[in-house]
């Protein structure tokens, strides 16, 4: 279901697929050939929420932002770039996520992290406020901590999986 808030719609790009339980509300825009699957929630009501392209938000996930006020004067937007795969009950609050990530399944990133492009969270994962995931590793752990540089298959992977979810949705 998408929903607008105080005046505002969001903006699905071309050949995205909204699955008809996931409901999107407010100032949310999303790029090209995105999927957002069963129960997940992306609400925008108190800030903006931008999705990049070939992006997917699997089942039961939660994205939300933080609003300006005396105790975050720019409030925390949500940023998710292009080709990323955010897993099963992931929460996403008031981040940025760089291009060709995967967020593990359960995963929790929290306002002002900072996820640079190419990195792996595995399972389970609490990324505290204001962290920074520096790109080409893998994070495990609550909080997350850097294990290991990807290998070059498991970097493949990131697109991979993204390039899997466009073909998905397109059976949908």
């Amino acid at each position: 279901m998408i929903r607008s808030f105080r005046g505002v719609t969001p903006r699905i790009g071309e050949n995205s697929y909204i699955d008809e339980s996931a409901v999107v509300i407010g100032d949310v825009e999303m790029g090209d050939n995105c999927s957002v699957w069963p129960l997940t929630v992306i609400r925008a009501d108190i800030n903006k929420i931008r999705i990049g392209n070939n992006t997917n938000i699997q089942d039961g996930s939660v994205l939300h932002v933080t609003h300006q006020g005396p105790f975050s004067p720019d409030g925390a937007e949500l940023h998710i770039g292009d080709q990323v795969t955010v897993g099963h009950k992931v929460l996403l609050h008031g981040c940025r996520i760089g291009n060709q990530c995967l967020i593990g399944m359960g995963s929790i990133v929290t306002d002002n992290a900072v996820i640079e492009d190419r990195v792996m969270i595995g399972s389970g994962s609490l990324v505290p406020p204001n962290k920074v995931l520096e790109s080409g590793y893998l994070y495990l752990g609550n909080p997350v901590v850097q294990k290991r540089p990807l290998s070059e298959r498991e970097i493949e992977f990131l697109s991979y999986v993204s390039e899997h979810y466009v073909l998905m949705k397109e059976s949908y």
